[in-house]
């Protein structure tokens, strides 16, 4: 196994890594809508539906992936009123085939956020 972290992405607000490479897999923790430039969450569900993918591509890049690697995305919303925006937003940044995908409501995320976001990656994609 082998941590991935890169500054380009939120550091870690727990013990956890960014990221981990596991053989030919890369699971990326829950990516929160922080702007890694100034450490402040963004406002608004498109704003931080954005920031949550960007945090995620930096990721993936420090691994040498892309979004076409991945295999599995969950996202945990506080809302489901907040569904069709950010699927769109989701669908506009990925290419099909698209990852199969899971989607809840739950009650709270870190820091009150709208929207976080974790992915499994296939390096032979």
């Amino acid at each position: 196994m082998k941590a991935i972290q890169t500054s380009n992405a939120p550091a870690a607000i727990g013990p956890y890594s960014q990221a981990i490479e596991a053989g030919d897999f890369l699971y990326i923790s829950g990516q929160i809508p922080i702007d890694p430039a100034t450490g402040e969450v963004v406002e608004g569900i498109e704003a931080q539906t954005k920031q949550v993918l960007a945090n995620l591509q930096a990721i993936l890049k420090e691994a040498d992936l892309s979004f076409a690697n991945a295999v599995k995305f969950t996202i945990f919303l506080s809302s489901m009123e907040d569904f069709a925006t950010v699927n769109e937003i989701y669908e506009a940044a990925l290419e099909e085939p698209y990852p199969a995908r899971a989607c809840v409501e739950v009650s709270r995320l870190p820091k009150d956020v709208l929207v976080e976001m974790d992915i499994v990656a296939y390096s032979k994609a």
